[in-house]
């Protein structure tokens, strides 16, 4: 199943597609953090109208969106000292944070209160794997992730670097595979050893302007874990400014962080 034609930026007029071609005619963006005053122009009419708040943030090792989120909240918690906002800290992005929202608010419609929903995502955060691979250095180079001299190496020697999200929410390099098969395999391997089904059979394939990756490696998925229920989906451009057109992400429950 492919999940695609989703619109994002101030206004919603900013296609996947329409982003990356942009990066592939040779342009780069950059993002900036949330600021407080954003999110009490989200929070504050929920509280206004007598509803509680639950706030599943972007990792707060990649970003400090959840600083300020925690910065809104507190002053909301003096203004409105009868109502709950709580604000968590994910350790997931982009599709990996889907994930666990699409899962939080299942359980929120069979009936979990605040407390045990904010229980749960606690408890089941850092069981959301991550695994990606990038096609190019540049965007990864330019957001700080990787040096100069790693970007120019692994240029040289078509180097796709298996990363994943880590413990602490934040983005590490963990080996260098080189050229797409074998970083695909890198991928399908991390699978294979911490998969937990159990936990839920949801698997999601995110790419970035790369389809034929996409459908490669659900095929490679559904062929090897027959169980598995793959979702394709587009990278939107506010992971895709960091890491380019070609980008190719695993995520599942498991053991594997």
């Amino acid at each position: 199943m492919a999940v695609r034609n989703i619109h994002t930026g101030p206004d919603g007029t900013i296609s996947a597609s329409r982003f990356y071609g942009l990066q592939k005619a040779g342009n780069y963006a950059s993002t900036s953090q949330i600021t407080p005053n954003q999110y009490f122009q989200s929070f504050e009419p929920a509280l206004s109208a007598g509803n509680d708040v639950l706030y599943l943030c972007f990792s707060s090792g990649m970003s400090g969106t959840f600083q300020s989120a925690q910065v809104c909240a507190e002053e909301l918690r003096e203004a409105y000292p009868d109502r709950h906002i709580i604000c968590l800290d994910t350790r997931c992005a982009s599709v990996g944070e889907g994930l666990l929202v699409c899962e939080a608010a299942r359980r929120q419609a069979e009936g979990y209160t605040l407390k045990e929903l904010s229980r749960w995502v606690i408890q089941h955060r850092l069981k959301v794997c991550h695994w990606f691979t990038v096609d190019v250095f540049d965007h990864l180079r330019r957001g700080g992730r990787v040096s100069a001299g790693t970007a120019v190496l692994g240029t040289a020697l078509q180097i796709k670097p298996l990363l994943h999200v880590n413990q602490d929410g934040a983005l590490a390099v963990v080996e260098k595979p080189r050229g797409r098969k074998q970083a695909m395999k890198a991928q399908l391997s991390k699978m294979e050893q911490g998969w937990s089904p159990e936990m839920g059979k949801t698997v999601i394939v995110g790419h970035g302007a790369c389809p034929d990756g996409a459908q490669a490696l659900q095929a490679a998925v559904q062929e090897r874990f027959p169980e598995a229920e793959v979702l394709t989906v587009d990278i939107g451009p506010i992971i895709g400014a960091h890491t380019g057109p070609g980008m190719l992400a695993l995520i599942y429950w498991g053991n594997t962080r």
